[in-house]
């Protein structure tokens, strides 16, 4: 669950940074893609670093 959050959070994220600094349609998409690869990942980290911990 933590990294489905953490994925969509990214790629908001992504796509307003990329709206903020003026980028085009494909700008937005692949920054809204690799924020949301990048958070996944942490969530997933996270992830597992709960469980290890529980």
């Amino acid at each position: 669950m933590i990294v489905l959050a953490g994925a969509l959070l990214g790629a908001f994220l992504g796509v307003a940074t990329a709206r903020r600094h003026g980028g085009q349609r494909l700008d937005m998409a692949q920054y809204g893609a690799a924020f949301a690869i990048a958070f996944a990942l942490g969530g997933l980290f996270l992830t597992i670093l709960i469980e290890r911990l529980a």
